[in-house]
């Protein structure tokens, strides 16, 4: 079962800190000057609509899961029980109090005196008599004094202060900036934290975030514009700044990351009217107890369980894979305006069990790679899915990425601490025939939750595991073709069981990490000499110079409530 399963998400106890997932923004992209959240009347007009949604989907509920405890012999019991016994006839009730009055009889109430009251104080005539204060003290002669609770209306004060510019310069994204987003939960509070991260001067700092609605268990950043009803479909698509986010609901959310204080997201996916999502499903009749639940009964235009895995497409940028504990991967189309009774484009059901995570090929545009928890791997067309090959693992699959560098290679981090390297061309469209891989890593002591390959250098990878360790290894083809593995570099990078870690897309070896402590570090690999020795050719033919830094270039946030650093850490 992977790390952060939803099952075990909700059997943790509410005190759950972490963060489960970051990605990282190339420099340039974002706004220079992130917008306020706006409530229009437009606006409140599509907030409307989501809340009516939203009302809707608890009212179905409400009224199956009371049908579903009638069939499981399970009705109402107590004062519920009861009520539903006792008559609508309101007069056979009496007021107690009503009834003692009754009988003791009229009661005597003094009335005030006459005269026994405010008049005797001249409240009337209090205005009228002249006072007449005399000054004290040094400054009692000073006449003509003039105060101004403004320092703006003060004539005397030439250097005004401007505070919108104050705020204005506080929150501006330079070009030379990273913008990183992490999915942190904290006491049973989720949120999306928007990190700004200055390359130059080692700062990184929280520039806004964003609540969200449950517990968030992959990002996926994409640029394209999630469309609206009033877009006009002959006009070219724009490019934008947005996250696209899967929790524990079945929907998946799109923020614009220019947008500050924003109530409600984008576009939602997945959410029509009479949907079946959130409906609890009995698992018996309720006189034995079962180990496993009933799966939700699967739907083509949309999820019915937590969402897993997200991949939007580079190639077709209105297109966005989701891979789900429903067992199933669906298509998304950006572009099309979400109305009732539509929903995903496609829906591949390629898997037996949960699928953990889902990725598109970025020079296949067409191609997807998947894993799931009936361990194994799948490489399909969406264009014809049946078509498709695979490999049979020894353990859950945890992450996977497709290498950049190679058309049809690829790695998949497995539960039992190693990684794997495929080569699609290889695997066999029957499950049952034997798929070795390329090659065999033994990575962590635990889980690999983490992986991923770096844009721009050419055979570097970083893992993370559950052993609380970031690694970056450097794999170089040989003579004879066997791909040769060497560890560069391991670090704690002190967050914890490592559940993301993920290469800068401006800068060859920084890594940012994030894990059960719910913090956010980043890693310059480079300011390492043995790291830059080993990298020197590739970082060459690159066109990149490493220089070494001060600190050992670990960068984070300083947090002056952190008193336990393992606390929760060592339990398991």
């Amino acid at each position: 079962m992977s790390v952060l399963s939803p099952g075990s998400v909700e059997s943790s106890s509410c005190k759950l800190s972490l963060t489960s997932a970051n990605v990282k923004v190339k420099r340039g992209v974002s706004a220079h000057q992130p917008s306020k959240y706006v409530l229009d009347e437009k606006e409140l007009e599509r907030v409307s609509a989501l809340a009516r949604i939203e009302l809707e989907d608890a009212r179905i509920e409400i009224e199956r899961a009371h049908n579903a405890a009638k069939s499981m012999g399970k009705g109402a019991e107590g004062a519920e029980a009861d009520d539903a016994d006792e008559g609508d006839d309101e007069d056979a009730w009496v007021d107690e109090e009503d009834a003692s009055m009754e009988v003791d009889g009229d009661v005597h109430v003094d009335s005030p005196a006459k005269g026994d009251d405010l008049a005797q104080y001249k409240l009337d005539e209090y205005d009228e008599d002249d006072v007449k204060e005399e000054g004290t003290g040094p400054f009692s002669n000073i006449k003509g004094l003039t105060f101004y609770r403004d320092n703006q209306d003060d004539p005397y004060i030439t250097l005004k202060e401007d505070a919108e510019d104050d705020e204005r310069s506080e929150l501006e994204v330079l070009p030379t900036d990273n913008l990183l987003v992490t999915a942190k939960t904290e006491d049973d509070v989720s949120q999306l934290e928007i990190y700004v991260y200055d390359e130059s001067q080692d700062n990184l700092y929280v520039h806004h975030d964003l609540m969200l609605p449950n517990f968030p268990l992959c990002l996926e950043w994409l640029d394209f514009p999630p469309a609206s009803s009033e877009m006009q479909t002959d006009t070219p698509p724009k490019f934008g700044n947005y996250i696209a986010v899967g929790t524990l609901d079945p929907e998946i959310e799109i923020w614009s990351l220019d947008v500050m204080e924003s109530m409600y997201p984008d576009m939602i996916l997945g959410r029509p009217d009479k949907t079946a999502a959130h409906v609890p499903v009995p698992a018996g009749t309720g006189k034995k107890k079962r180990k496993k639940t009933k799966h939700r009964p699967s739907s083509d235009t949309y999820h019915v369980d937590a969402v897993l895995g997200l991949s939007w497409n580079r190639t077709h940028r209105h297109m966005l894979a989701s891979a789900s504990a429903d067992r199933t991967v669906k298509l998304w189309d950006l572009s099309r305006p979400i109305v009732d009774g539509e929903g995903a484009i496609r829906s591949f059901g390629v898997h037996k069990d949960k699928v953990q995570a889902v990725q598109w090929n970025e020079k296949e545009p067409t191609v997807l790679l998947s894993g799931s928890y009936d361990r194994t791997v799948r490489v399909f067309d969406s264009r014809a899915p049946d078509t498709g090959v695979g490999a049979v693992l020894g353990a859950d699959v945890e992450a996977l990425r497709w290498d950049p560098w190679e058309t049809h290679a690829f790695y998949v981090s497995l539960e039992n601490g190693l990684v794997l390297n495929f080569d699609a061309r290889a695997l066999p469209t029957d499950m049952k025939s034997p798929s070795p891989a390329l090659f065999t890593l033994s990575a962590h002591d635990g889980a690999v939750s983490a992986l991923d390959v770096s844009p721009l250098l050419r055979g570097c990878i970083c893992t993370g595991g559950t052993d609380k360790l970031v690694k970056v290894w450097n794999v170089d083809q040989t003579a004879g073709g066997k791909p040769a593995v060497s560890m560069v570099a391991s670090r704690d990078m002190e967050v914890g069981k490592v559940f993301s870690a993920v290469f800068s897309p401006d800068d060859p070896l920084t890594i940012a990490a994030a894990g059960s402590k719910a913090k956010l570090q980043i890693w310059d690999v480079g300011a390492n000499s043995g790291v830059r020795r080993a990298f020197a050719s590739k970082l060459s033919e690159a066109g990149r110079v490493l220089k070494e830094k001060e600190g050992g270039g670990l960068v984070g946030l300083v947090n002056d409530d952190e008193t336990s650093e393992d606390e929760g850490d060592e339990d398991d």
